[in-house]
């Protein structure tokens, strides 16, 4: 179920739902999403492949891993300079609890099972990953300032209350950091973080990003749309964390080119869809994420980043 854009029945969709899961219809998954999911799961019984360090750079290192306005624009790479860096691998969580009888086939996709979840994350600490943080991505893609080896990116959407009570103790057992995009009109709902969640995770050193207000798509913004699913839900977050809010996360990672000039208004540096096609022109506003599946063993999740990125 989407958010509808009216607020009224967003509040009332929230206040019936327990745990309204936002990113979840499977309906909004791109094809190449779900083709990528599909060879993933088909190479679970392949030999495990050597993973590709993205921290390569292709370009001189300057040493900027500060924010991105530490980063003299005299400084930054060009678009297809960006383009042309390796990627680094970025997944994307959403709801992290057992699955029910009623959550479709779909649906399990975005929904990943406690004990899966939590052998996601060791294979990622048994296998040598770093976690890093948008402004080391941004500072890597812009500058080719180094990254640790095999390193990785964890988000999750939506505000989920188990992105709190579960992720986050299992990331802490590995020294893990994450990055966690909020959809505003959730805080303090039943089953989603509270306000005081979000600046705990943000004081402990983990970054919070903006995903809107009620996660509408932002293919079909008008006029307001801005002010009310980005600019406002933005100055919000950085009022509960005390800090700025530079990353933004599109819902169901849908984008249009239209979008990036309002997201620079609004102070994003960067921006993340999912396995749709990089912006050519302004790849820092289209930076790819893959769908850690809930069907996913730790092998399959190890190979799908191997092939996605």
């Amino acid at each position: 179920m989407k958010f509808t854009r009216y607020p009224l029945l967003a509040a009332a969709s929230l206040a019936s739902l327990g745990a309204l899961p936002a990113c979840n219809d499977a309906k909004n998954a791109t094809a190449a999403e779900t083709a990528a999911s599909s060879t993933a799961i088909a190479a679970d019984s392949a030999e495990t492949a050597t993973l590709t360090t993205a921290g390569n750079a292709t370009a001189a290192n300057t040493g900027n891993t500060g924010s991105p306005a530490t980063i003299p624009a005299a400084q930054r790479a060009d678009a297809a300079t960006i383009t042309a860096r390796p990627q680094v691998p970025i997944l994307c969580y959403h709801q992290i609890r057992d699955w029910r009888p009623r959550d479709s086939k779909g649906a399990k996709d975005y929904i990943v099972p406690v004990e899966q979840f939590k052998a996601q994350i060791k294979m990622l600490a048994d296998s040598g990953y770093h976690t890093i943080l948008p402004d080391q991505l941004y500072a890597y893609l812009t500058t080719g300032a180094p990254l640790p080896s095999k390193p990785v990116m964890l988000t999750f959407d939506d505000t989920d209350l188990d992105q709190f009570t579960v992720a986050r103790p299992t990331l802490d057992k590995y020294g893990f950091k994450a990055v966690y995009f909020i959809m505003t009109v959730s805080l303090g709902r039943p089953n989603y973080m509270s306000k005081a969640q979000v600046k705990q995770l943000s004081d402990e050193g983990n970054v919070i990003g903006s995903h809107t207000w009620d996660h509408h798509n932002v293919k079909k913004y008008e006029g307001e749309d801005w002010v009310t699913q980005i600019e406002k839900p933005t100055k919000q977050l950085e009022e509960i964390t005390g800090k700025k809010i530079n990353y933004f996360a599109y819902p169901f990672g849908l984008w249009r080119p239209e979008a990036i000039p309002e997201l620079k208004k609004r102070g994003m540096d960067a921006a993340f869809i999912l396995a749709e096609k990089r912006d050519q022109q302004d790849p820092l506003y289209t930076i790819r994420r893959i769908i850690a599946s809930g069907y996913w063993s730790p092998r399959t999740l190890h190979n799908s980043i191997v092939q996605s990125f």
